[in-house]
Order: C-alpha cells, then sequence, then structure tokens
C-alpha cells in the first residue's frame, strides 16, 4: 500500500480517537494529524514521504559540514597555539573528510540523532525515544522490525509518553491506532499486498 492509503487511514483512526473522546476542534486537528503521520512512521525504513519531510537533503549537510572543517583548518592555522593548532587543523580535516561521505541514505540517521539530542536537551522522553526510533528505522531493513509487534510496543511508549507531555486525552490511541492500521495494510492476506511483515521478529521470520 502506498503512503497516500496510509496517511489516509491513519488520519480516519486519529479522527475516531477524536469522536471517542468528545475532543475539542483543535484537538480533533492534532490528534487526525498524529494519526496520519504515525500511519507513515513504519515505513522510515525505506526512502518514503515522511522520510524525505523530516530530512534535509545530503547536499546542504555536506556543504554545510565543508564550510565548517575548512574555517576549522584555517582559523587553526591562524589562531592556535602548538598542540591545540595541529589539533584544530585535524579535527577540520576529519570533518571535511567525512562531509565528503555523507550521502542522502545517511540523512535519516544523522536526523535521529538530532532528534535524540533535543529530546535530552528538553528533557522531553517521547523525544528522546522518538530519536532511539528513527535511528533503528534508519538501519533496518524494510518491512523488519518497524513493522513488527517490538515495533508496535516501542511506538506506544513513545505515544504514550507523547500524550503526558501534551495532556491531550486520545493522543496514545491516535498515535497506535494510526502504527497499527499501517502495519494491518501491509498484510499479505491482503490481494494487492506481494509481500507481508514479518510481525514476530526476532522470534520468527515468517511473513504475514
Amino acid at each position: 500500500m502506498n503512503g497516500t492509503a496510509h496517511t489516509a487511514i491513519g488520519a480516519a483512526t486519529g479522527f475516531v480517537a477524536a469522536n471517542t473522546f468528545h475532543s475539542s476542534p483543535t484537538e480533533t486537528i492534532i490528534l487526525v494529524g498524529l494519526g496520519a503521520v504515525s500511519g507513515l512512521m513504519p515505513d522510515l525504513d525505506i526512502d518514503g514521504k515522511l522520510r524525505g519531510k523530516i530530512t534535509l537533503s545530503h547536499k546542504v549537510i555536506r556543504l554545510t559540514a565543508l564550510f565548517i572543517g575548512v574555517l576549522m583548518v584555517f582559523y587553526s592555522f591562524y589562531e592556535g597555539r602548538a598542540l591545540d593548532k595541529w589539533f584544530g587543523i585535524g579535527s577540520g580535516l576529519v570533518i571535511m573528510i567525512v562531509s565528503s561521505l555523507i550521502k542522502q541514505k545517511h540523512m535519516l540517521t544523522i536526523t535521529g540523532i538530532g532528534v535524540l539530542i533535543g529530546g535530552i536537551s528538553l528533557s522531553e522522553v517521547w523525544l528522546l525515544l522518538l530519536g532511539v526510533y528513527i535511528v533503528i528505522a534508519s538501519i533496518s531493513s524494510h518491512r523488519s522490525y518497524t513493522h513488527s509487534i517490538l515495533g508496535v510496543l516501542f511506538f506506544g511508549i513513545i505515544a504514550l509518553k507523547l500524550e503526558v507531555s501534551l495532556g491531550i486525552n486520545g493522543v496514545f490511541y491516535a498515535c497506535l491506532g494510526g502504527y497499527i492500521s499501517h502495519l494491518i495494510a501491509d498484510l499479505k492476506i491482503l490481494p494487492f499486498n506481494k509481500r507481508g511483515i514479518k510481525l514476530f521478529l526476532p522470534v520468527s521470520k515468517i511473513e504475514l
């Protein structure tokens, strides 16, 4: 199933959650939005719609890192003293070399690390866990752990912490419902799916 369909189904689960909790119009919009985003979350393990939205172009990051590296080299050369000078020049050269190796497939991992650091600095557990989720998704093969019961449980914890942080009833159900709807829509028993999901990883690799 494509990303548009997953988004629509996820949004519908958010709307159901909003009606269940008799949410205000503003809360309804939030729950529908969270459901839609959650409906796309399992597919962060591929270059899909959501992945493209939350990551910058690798060219931007590469150019920025290269610029920082060059500045470090020149600044250390002209302003540094003794050991600090060579350490600064070496660090700048390392940054320049690493920047040349950055590709688009690395961007989601970098994004996840950034979100994780943001969660730590803001003391938001849900954001920290989301960063961990994004990093795991970026290194997982498609339809593996993000499409498993482990993925559901981990995302459920994120959703629970987010509800506590926002103080809006229904956030947990909107997010979890959107996420689970994605897995159901990807099951092999549905006629339009050639592949299924490995729901019981790592215990079993059987596709359902």
